[in-house]
């Protein structure tokens, strides 16, 4: 039987810390070989882009693959600009698990990395955090980093008054002082964690600002080669460590560009958070280090959601059981 899995299901059953933690163990498993991502390609349709992402895990016992639609008109159209649905497969027999709903996994999971990051890259004493941005993502980065670092105080920039008042009212059980910021350049300037998150083509972030320490989480561009949120000199600037060597050097404007303008070497993100989280590479070697976490997402990181989803709908009877086969 294939489980179907909505929206409003994945919102009764979704545990935000238990995302995390499956996502970092997932990340470690990418490190020591018993899970597997392979850089996704893309398909250009008329102004939309079209992007599988494909993972498997010995931990998940499946595979799974997230196509992910990503279409700017639809924000003319009062419709998401991207939208996802997630097809499970079993490892065992090969019959598909589960058919789910990608909207809510994708924002968590992200922000799921993005504190992940952040426990292994930023200052331990870390306690001022930036959003550029303050829709649905920064809310989720919010809440997700909040868990992992003791945070203080929220700094936020965003083109719209209205969405920051919707930032506060979310996050308001966090008794977090929230704080506008007149730009980019201030909240950078004010933060130890940073986190960019918007589905920008040119930087809103740049390098000069960055002050000793700081970390950043680049997470916001979507898998185009030419959009991105930070500037060449940001990563020159940055240990950058990445959630996957070949999705960023096929889906990170931020990376691909860096690159092509000779910011940065290939070299430069080499490095991958699962390999910084078992120890096989150092991230942050001191207080004064200045790191980035630059991501595009990983179809692992929906892979070990998904799983974690499944198994509790079946337990507490949620979504819908089909008979493919039928």
């Amino acid at each position: 039987m294939t489980l179907i899995l909505s929206h409003s299901d994945v919102t009764a059953v979704l545990d935000r810390g238990e995302v995390l933690a499956a996502v970092e163990r997932a990340h470690a498993d990418l490190a020591l070989g018993t899970a597997f991502v392979p850089a996704p390609p893309a398909m250009a349709l008329g102004g939309a882009a079209f992007v599988p992402m494909v993972a498997a895990a010995e931990s998940a016992g499946a595979a799974a693959v997230k196509l992910l639609a990503d279409l700017p008109a639809n924000r003319e159209r009062g419709l998401p600009v991207q939208r996802s649905v997630i097809v499970v497969t079993s490892a065992a027999d090969g019959s598909c698990e589960a058919l789910i709903d990608g909207r809510l996994i994708t924002a968590v999971r992200t922000a799921a990395a993005s504190a992940v990051a952040t426990k292994y890259l930023s200052r331990q004493n870390s306690s001022v955090l930036g959003v550029i941005g303050a829709g649905n993502l920064a809310v989720e980065h919010t809440r997700a980093i909040a868990t992992v670092r003791e945070l203080t105080t929220v700094l936020v920039w965003s083109r719209t008054a209205a969405t920051i008042d919707r930032f506060r009212r979310a996050t308001a059980d966090l008794g977090l002082e929230v704080r506008a910021m007149e730009s980019p350049e201030a909240v950078t300037r004010a933060a130890d964690v940073l986190c960019t998150l918007t589905p920008s083509r040119e930087p809103v972030v740049h390098g000069a600002w960055f002050g000793d320490g700081l970390h950043v989480n680049a997470v916001g561009a979507p898998p185009r080669a030419d959009h991105r949120e930070v500037d060449g000199e940001a990563m020159r600037r940055s240990i950058v460590v990445v959630d996957s060597v070949g999705t960023t050097l096929t889906k990170s404007g931020d990376t691909l560009l860096a690159i092509a303008e000779g910011a940065i070497t290939q070299d430069a993100v080499g490095t991958e958070l699962g390999e910084v989280i078992v120890g096989r590479a150092p991230g942050r070697r001191g207080d004064h280090d200045i790191t980035l976490f630059n991501s595009v997402g990983i179809g692992l990181q929906d892979l070990a959601a998904a799983r974690l989803l499944i198994d509790k709908a079946r337990a507490g009877g949620l979504g819908t059981e089909v008979d493919l086969s039928a």
